[in-house]
C-alpha cells in the first residue's frame, strides 16, 4: 500500500487515464494522408525489404527524415500488424511518457503538486491530445528536444542538483535522438535558447573543456550515427538532399501550405486551449525563492519566443511546426494555476473572458458541424462560390450525423458555464472542471466527429484502393498528390515505379490492369491526358479509373 501513496498516486493515475484515453479507439480511422501515411508506409516498406536503415517511399530512399520515429512504428508493427493502430499506438506511449516526464520535473523543479499542475495544463490542452491520438512524427521529436534542454538547466544548475556529468550525458543523448527522429532543426532550437540563455546570463556558466567535448562526443556519436552508416552503405546523395531539404524549409514553402505570419500564434492560442490563455497569469517579473523555477522560467520565456519567430520565418506553414512551443505554454499555464491555487495571484477579468471567448467559438463550430451535415444542400445553396465538384462530392456523403454529435457541444457548454461561474467567485472547483471538460470534449469530438470527417474526405479513395490491392492489379492516384496508394494499395517492389506516369500506361509488357483514383476537380484534364483510362465510376467527390491492358 506504501507505493499508492504520495508519489506514486499522480503517476499511476497519469498511466491509468492515458491507457484509457489514448489508445482506445486508435486504429478504427482510417490514416490521413499525407503525414500519417507517409510515416507508417516508410515503416511498412522496411518490413518489406528487410533494410532498417533506409527511409523509403515507393522503395526509393526518402531524404526527408531520419528513421526514429519509423524504427518506432517499425516496433509497433511486428506486435500488431500492418495497421492503423500500429501506426498510432507509438504516440499513445509518448503521451503518457510527456504526462510523467512533466510531473516529474515539475516535482524536482518546485514540488509535487507544480507537477500536478504541468501534467495537467499540458495534457489537457486540444492539440497536444490530439497529437498523441495521430501517427505522426513530431510528440517524439518534441519529447526528445525537451529531456534535453531539461537535463542541461539540471546541468547547469549545479548548486541544486547533483551527478552534473549524468546530467549532461543524458541531455546529450536525447538532443541526438530528436536529431536522429527529424533533423537538425533539434540543433537550431537548442542553439540558439543557449545563446539567448548565455546573452542573458551575460556568460556566467560553470563548465568545463572536458564537459563541452564529453556532451559534443556523445551528441556526435548518438545523433550522427545513423547519417555516419548511411555514408558508409553508400548513401551519400540522401544524406546531401536530407540536408538541402532542411535548408530549404526556412526559405521555400516545401510543403505547399503557406500562411499568414501570425499564423503560429492564432494556432497556439486556440490550439493549446486551455493552457494558452492561462499562460498570461504566469508571465511575471516578479523573483522567486527557488533558482531552479528563475532558471527554467527564463529557458520557457526563450524557447516560447524563439518558436514563435523560428516558425513564423519558415515559409510552410504547418500546424505541429510550432508543437514544440507547447512545454512552455503549459510551464507558463501550470505555474500561473499553481499561484492561483495558493491564493498568491488573481486571473484578471480579461482572462476569463478571453477563456469564454475562445470556448464559445469551439462550441459554434462543434454546433454548426452537424446542423450543416444534417443538410449539407443549404450549405451549398447558401455558399455556392466555394463549392467545387470535389466539396460537393465531400458534402454529399452519405455519412450518418444524428443527435449525439451534438455532445462535445454540449459538454463545452455547461462546463464553460459552471468553470467560469466558480472562476468567478475563486472557487477552485472552476479550476479542474474547465480542464476536465476541454479534456472530454476534445476526446469526444475525435471519437465522433474524426470517422465521419475522415470517411467524408478521403473514404471513398481509400476504400476504392484497398478494394484493388492484390497482387494482380495495381492503384494509383493521378491529379492530385497521394502516398494512400502505396499504404492502402500495398504496393510492392516494381509496382508502377516509373517517375513517368504516362509509361504506365505505355509499358507493353504489363500483365496486370490499373485502378486510378482522381479527384472530381481535374478528373477531366486527366481522362482527356490518359485516353486508354476507362472511367468506371465515381463516389464522395472522386472518380474511379481502369486501364485494362
Amino acid at each position: 500500500m506504501k507505493l499508492l501513496k504520495g508519489t506514486y498516486i499522480t503517476p499511476l493515475v497519469i498511466v491509468i487515464l492515458g491507457i484509457l484515453l489514448l489508445i482506445p479507439f486508435a486504429g478504427k480511422v482510417h490514416l490521413f494522408d499525407w503525414d500519417e501515411i507517409i510515416f507508417a508506409e516508410s515503416a511498412r516498406e522496411m518490413l518489406i525489404s528487410g533494410d532498417y536503415l533506409t527511409v523509403t517511399i515507393n522503395y526509393e530512399p526518402f531524404y526527408e527524415k531520419p528513421p526514429m520515429f519509423i524504427w518506432f512504428q517499425v516496433l509497433s508493427m511486428k506486435l500488431f500488424g500492418i495497421n492503423e493502430f500500429a501506426a498510432r499506438f507509438p504516440n499513445a506511449i509518448c503521451g503518457i511518457l510527456t504526462l510523467l516526464t512533466l510531473f516529474f520535473a515539475g516535482k524536482k523543479i518546485k514540488d509535487q503538486n507544480f507537477g500536478k499542475f504541468w501534467a495537467l495544463s499540458f495534457g489537457t490542452a486540444i492539440l497536444p491530445f490530439f497529437y498523441f491520438r495521430t501517427g505522426i512524427i513530431d510528440p517524439w521529436f518534441n519529447l526528445f528536444i525537451f529531456l534535453g534542454i531539461l537535463f542541461f538547466i539540471f546541468y547547469l544548475l549545479k548548486d541544486q542538483y547533483t551527478r552534473r556529468v549524468f546530467n549532461l550525458t543524458l541531455s546529450a543523448i536525447f538532443l541526438g535522438l530528436a536529431v536522429l527522429t527529424k533533423g537538425p532543426v533539434a540543433i537550431l532550437i537548442v542553439g540558439l535558447s543557449f545563446l539567448t540563455y548565455l546573452v542573458i546570463v551575460r556568460g556566467k556558466i560553470t563548465t568545463s573543456f572536458y564537459h563541452v567535448l564529453l556532451f559534443v562526443s556523445v551528441f556526435l556519436l548518438v545523433g550522427g550515427s545513423w547519417f555516419v552508416v548511411a555514408i558508409l552503405k553508400g548513401n551519400f546523395e540522401v544524406v546531401k538532399d536530407f540536408i538541402h531539404y532542411q535548408a530549404g524549409l526556412f526559405s521555400d514553402d516545401f510543403a505547399g501550405h503557406s500562411g499568414f505570419p501570425g499564423f503560429h500564434i492564432v494556432i497556439l492560442l486556440f490550439g493549446v486551449f486551455p493552457a494558452s490563455v492561462f499562460l498570461f497569469a504566469g508571465i511575471t517579473r516578479k523573483k522567486e525563492d527557488s533558482q531552479p523555477v528563475q532558471t527554467f522560467r527564463i529557458w520557457m520565456y526563450i524557447l516560447l519566443i524563439l518558436i514563435l519567430v523560428l516558425f513564423s520565418i519558415v515559409e510552410t506553414k504547418l500546424v505541429h511546426y510550432s508543437s514544440m512551443a507547447y512545454y512552455p505554454i503549459s510551464f507558463l499555464a501550470g505555474w500561473a494555476l499553481y499561484q492561483w491555487s495558493g491564493r498568491r495571484i488573481e486571473f484578471r477579468k480579461w482572462q476569463l473572458i478571453l477563456l469564454g471567448m475562445i470556448g464559445f467559438i469551439f462550441l459554434l463550430i462543434t454546433t454548426l458541424i452537424p446542423w450543416i451535415m444534417t443538410d449539407p444542400q443549404r450549405f451549398i445553396s447558401s455558399f455556392p462560390a466555394l463549392i467545387t465538384p470535389y466539396v460537393e462530392g465531400v458534402l454529399m456523403s452519405e455519412v450518418n450525423w444524428t443527435v449525439l454529435d451534438y455532445l462535445p457541444a454540449l459538454l463545452l457548454l455547461v462546463g464553460m458555464l459552471l468553470s467560469l461561474i466558480w472562476l468567478n467567485k475563486r472557487d477552485s472547483k472552476g479550476l479542474y472542471v474547465i480542464h476536465v471538460v476541454i479534456l472530454l470534449f476534445t476526446f469526444t469530438s475525435m471519437i465522433l466527429f474524426a470517422p465521419k470527417v475522415e470517411k467524408m474526405i478521403q473514404g471513398p479513395a481509400i476504400a476504392f484502393m484497398q478494394d484493388h490491392s492484390g497482387p494482380d492489379e495495381d492503384v494509383a492516384a493521378l491529379g492530385f498528390p497521394s502516398f494512400a496508394p502505396y499504404f492502402y494499395g500495398k504496393w510492392m517492389p516494381g509496382d508502377l515505379d516509373h517517375e513517368d506516369k504516362a509509361d504506365w500506361f505505355a509499358d507493353g509488357n504489363r500483365k496486370v490492369p490499373i485502378y486510378v483514383v482522381m479527384k472530381a476537380d481535374n478528373a477531366p484534364k486527366v481522362l482527356d491526358r490518359y485516353p486508354m483510362l476507362e472511367r468506371i465510376g465515381e463516389e464522395g467527390g472522386f472518380v474511379f479509373g481502369k486501364y485494362d491492358p
